[in-house]
């Protein structure tokens, strides 16, 4: 259950499709736990990682246990999770259901909900009352941009160095919703904060670096999309100066090895707009484009 604080309620609109839990209708974010998870809260982001990449909550805490009933008319239980979030869901991309909308309490009666739902949040409501009406900060961004003009996502890239020239890459995760078991950058999305900041974050959060922000320089950006109705995307490459730390696997479930490669002799699965920057970079290139002919 992610919520902004400020009495709004993040709720996915599922499929109408048969086979599925509660077809057509509003509900929670989730899904089943497999055997690779470690625990529940575990399966809670691979789940918003497989139906929400980009969408990214910092704290998550158990809630309360809650039972439904399965496609196969099985009586489960479910931990619910809450969290805090206030991101546009417009800015990120939706693998899995129809939409991705913010509610209201109110709202609620107008809305085909999954069973209990209603009841379940009205009753999180009244424990939370919320702070105050949303900031400005975070009204809808499509409604702030012109007509006609498609958001893009921004993500930051760590162009990291040791001192024999390697270039430190990621082998991510097997079931990452986004290039599984390929190398890719230390890299992340932009939440409301400058682009600097978030790479000093990600750099710590996922491998436990300490980067400087005045260490820190833009070395290329690639402007990419990966099929005719992704978001596209603008990557900012950063090059680190110095830093301190040794890469440690701080998110498993996204990231299993940091290893420094040869930047003359990459591996071959790696993520193909991160080896176009690595070849700008080389070349003295500040900018380039990748997906744009397949629109």
């Amino acid at each position: 259950m992610i919520h902004d604080g400020h009495g709004r309620y993040l709720l996915h609109l599922r499929d109408q499709r048969e086979g599925i839990w509660a077809p057509g209708t509003f509900a929670l974010l989730g899904g089943g736990r497999t055997r690779n998870d470690a625990s529940l809260e575990a399966t809670v982001r691979r789940e918003l990682a497989e139906e929400v990449p980009g969408l990214e909550v910092a704290h998550l805490a158990p809630y309360a246990l809650e039972e439904a009933t399965s496609v196969d008319g099985l009586s489960v239980p479910i931990q619910v999770f809450q969290g805090r979030w206030s991101g546009d869901p417009e800015t990120v991309d939706l693998h899995e259901g129809v939409l991705l909308r913010w509610f209201t309490p109110d709202m609620l009666e107008r809305l085909n909900l999954s069973p209990g739902l209603g009841d379940f949040i009205r009753r999180h409501a009244a424990e939370h009352p919320p702070a105050g009406s949303p900031p400005a900060a975070t009204r809808l961004l499509r409604e702030e941009a012109p007509e006609g003009t498609e958001l893009h996502i921004v993500g930051v890239h760590l162009y990291l160095e040791d001192a024999h020239g390697r270039i430190l890459l990621g082998l991510r995760h097997r079931d990452s919703a986004y290039a599984g078991n390929t190398w890719h950058f230390l890299a992340g999305h932009c939440e409301r904060e400058e682009a600097v900041a978030c790479l000093v974050r990600e750099a710590q959060e996922e491998a436990g670096l300490v980067i400087e922000p005045d260490d820190v320089h833009l070395v290329h950006i690639v402007h990419h999309v990966d099929s005719p109705s992704a978001r596209p995307r603008i990557g900012l490459v950063f090059r680190a100066g110095t830093w301190s730390g040794t890469p440690a696997v701080r998110e498993p479930d996204r990231c299993v090895e940091w290893r420094f490669w040869n930047p003359k002799d990459l591996p071959t699965d790696v993520v193909p707009y991160t080896r176009q920057a690595i070849e700008g970079v080389l070349a003295g290139r500040l900018y380039s484009q990748r997906g744009w002919d397949r629109r």
